[in-house]
Order: C-alpha cells, then structure tokens, then sequence
C-alpha cells in the first residue's frame, strides 16, 4: 500500500509531462534546414536535466549505468520514466 501511495504521489507530474510527451513524439526535432525545432530543444533540456540528475546520485555503477541507458535508448520516455520512477532523493 505504501508503494501505491508513493506512485499516487508523483501523479500530479505524470498529468503535466503526459501533453509534453505526446507533443514531442508527434512532432519532428529537427527543422526543415537542419536546426533545431521547440520539441528538440524540450527533449534536449530534460535529457540534460536527468543525466545531470542521475549523476548526482550516491548509487552504484551499475544501477547508474542501467537509467543512462534507459535515458538514452527511450530518448524522450527514457527521461521521463526516470524522473517518475527512479526513487531518487
């Protein structure tokens, strides 16, 4: 029942990022002439923002190893998900 409460918690989160997500996976990063677009430069600040998370926590190597991979292969979702669910403090 406390894990229920602790995801309960965080759902407020999910709600807002939820309209984020979908914008940015229907929406191309890139411009026509290569530049960056609005959706790219969000998915680039909340990458940044949760490696620079990850690397601040006191966890083990592995541990960091595996949400760097998750940040990195599920670009968008991959940060999310980790800021939703990695139990950070």
């Amino acid at each position: 029942m406390n894990t229920l409460r602790h995801f309960a918690s965080r759902l407020p989160l999910t709600a807002l990022l939820l309209p984020l997500m979908l914008l940015a996976t229907s929406c191309s990063r890139y411009n026509d002439n290569g530049s960056l677009s609005i959706a790219g430069v969000l998915y680039l600040i909340l990458a940044i923002a949760a490696v620079i998370s990850l690397l601040k926590q006191d966890w083990s190597l592995g541990k960091k190893l595996l949400w760097g991979a998750i940040i990195w292969f599920f670009p968008i979702g991959g940060s999310i998900i980790y800021f939703l669910f990695s139990g950070r403090k």
